[in-house]
């Protein structure tokens, strides 16, 4: 049976698909052209055709992953429920026992940016787009008067560089502390820039097990 031939657009993200299995298995600077067009058992001329450089292909790579993420996180602040409700499955989600994809990533990206700029320019971006959509869920739940939080860019910088330390740490060293424990802390940490009660002290209680207004 003849392949199919895939438009522009589809065999770019194929390529950026298997450029993400790579990164993942071989590390960001460690991957080569060829190990991608291996994945796909396509040519080198053809992924280079599309990426001119490794590096081109890694920020892209990146870019394509987080950005899945970043929707992803979008939706579940976008719910029709409570901001404390939203941010609570948000940062359960985020959290490095939670269901997002890219940790591995991120920390290979952030290691590879301190020598190349394009994917430091990317990193920083989608890093900060992070921050910017936990920012305004606070501000909302706080001038809708669910809590207090009188910077609530502040309070998304603390929280993202509290689970960023987590991700690093359960994904260098799987198996560390227990998966219960790592989702009661990411809660706890929440509530503490939110001025609530802990989700330990069995107060609260929302959606997924997790604590809620």
């Amino acid at each position: 049976m003849a392949r199919k031939r895939l438009s522009v657009t589809e065999r770019r993200e194929a390529l950026l698909r298997a450029a993400v299995v790579q990164i993942e298995a071989r590390g960001a600077t460690a991957v080569r052209i060829a190990d991608v067009a291996a994945e796909l058992g396509v040519s080198n001329a053809l992924v280079l055709y599309h990426f001119e450089t490794k590096e081109q292909l890694v920020a892209a790579a990146f870019a394509h992953a987080a950005e899945e993420d970043l929707a992803r996180l979008r939706t579940l602040l976008g719910r029709r429920t409570s901001a404390v409700r939203r941010l609570r499955a948000a940062v359960r989600w985020y959290a490095p026992t939670g269901q997002a994809k890219g940790w591995r990533l991120w920390i290979e990206s952030w290691a590879a940016a301190l020598r190349e700029p394009a994917l430091r320019e990317v990193a920083g971006s989608l890093d900060q787009a992070w921050k910017t959509e936990l920012a305004s869920v606070i501000a909302e739940g706080a001038a809708a008067g669910e809590f207090t939080c009188p910077d609530p860019t502040a309070a998304a910088w603390r929280l993202t560089a509290f689970l960023d330390g987590l991700a690093v740490q359960m994904t260098s060293y799987p198996g560390a502390l227990p998966r219960a424990t790592m989702l009661q802390w990411a809660d706890a940490a929440l509530a503490r820039e939110l001025g609530l009660p802990s989700v330990a002290d069995g107060r609260t209680r929302g959606p997924e097990g997790g604590a809620g207004t």
